[in-house]
């Protein structure tokens, strides 16, 4: 590898640079990843911040500059309207407030149903556990649009769930699902539910059973043996898997706007309809850097929690 680095110039100079920065080993493999977050989130979100205290105007781009210079001297002019509108118009709080709604709901109902899911693959067979994993992860290979689409035609007035309990005599007239609050619910668990089992599973495949047959050994029920000794266990598990499933549902766009009807208002509706209908680039600014720092204690949560479980303090 040296070799061929002394043979390459290009690579001589980038390895030879980034020894002056004292970049090498270590410090060199943490660099890549700081980079990496330097280049693709502070600076697109510096850019929105900027055009968060823009005022909106009929231009390309539609907001005024921050900064001007007329030649004697320079105006820097912020506008902070923006964030108070966030604040007065009650369309806005109500989809805050949906949004945070419908990622608690769903990372709630996707726990539910992803925990025994979990628990039943890392408790099975070590040669299925990989099939049953791949199952697992097999719908997220297609592309989300796709699969939106596909509850759309099951959950429809004529689609297929309707079909069934018609057949079925189960109901008389088909049930109103689509374009409900419900339609929603169901197709954000579905398309989470993945995010919620992979790091249960993860959790829950290095516990020691040893534990659950001492329990046993000395008298406890398995029920008992369940919440007393693999719940606690798996407290990382159901965090990390929580964290994962609500902090990107409280911006979905796709979802909401497919299933949902034309009261579901959420958060990333809200900044789609500003963005691209009412071309009001600095309140749909605003409201995406609100957004951010509403889901910031849940992502420090969640850093300080997987941090803490690499250390070995929980």
């Amino acid at each position: 590898m040296a070799a061929l680095i002394e043979r390459v110039a290009p690579l001589r100079w980038t390895a030879g640079l980034l020894q002056r920065l004292g970049l090498h080993g270590r410090g060199l493999v943490i660099a890549v990843p700081v980079l990496w977050l330097l280049v693709f989130f502070l600076v697109p979100f510096l850019v929105v911040a900027k055009i968060s205290v823009s005022e909106a105007m009929i231009a390309r781009p539609p907001y005024a500059p921050l900064v001007e210079w007329d030649g004697w001297r320079l105006n820097i002019m912020v506008n902070i309207a923006n964030f108070r509108r966030l604040w007065t118009d009650g369309l806005y709080i109500n989809a805050y407030f949906f949004s945070i709604q419908v990622a608690f709901i769903s990372a709630s109902a996707a726990l539910l149903i992803g925990y025994p899911m979990a628990y039943a693959i890392a408790r099975a067979r070590k040669d299925l556990q990989t099939v049953l994993l791949l199952l697992i992860m097999m719908p997220t290979w297609t592309a989300i649009l796709i699969r939106v689409y596909a509850w759309m035609g099951i959950l429809s007035s004529n689609g297929l769930l309707n079909s069934l309990l018609l057949g079925m005599g189960l109901i008389d007239t088909p049930l109103q699902i689509l374009n409900t609050d419900l339609a929603v619910y169901i197709g954000v668990v579905y398309s989470y539910l993945p995010f919620m089992i992979l790091p249960l599973y993860a959790n829950l495949v290095k516990h020691d059973l040893s534990l659950l047959e001492a329990a046993s050994d000395l008298g406890a029920r398995r029920l008992t043996s369940f919440w007393k000794i693999t719940v606690p266990l798996s407290k990382n598990g159901i965090i990390a898997g929580c964290m994962l499933v609500f902090i990107p549902v409280v911006g979905e766009f796709v979802i909401p706007e497919l299933l949902g009807g034309p009261e579901t208002l959420m958060i990333g509706k809200v900044l789609w309809q500003e963005f691209f209908n009412n071309r009001d680039w600095p309140v749909a600014s605003a409201l995406a850097v609100v957004m951010l720092a509403i889901l910031l204690v849940p992502i420090i949560l969640f850093n300080r929690n997987q941090a803490k479980e690499l250390e070995g303090k929980l």
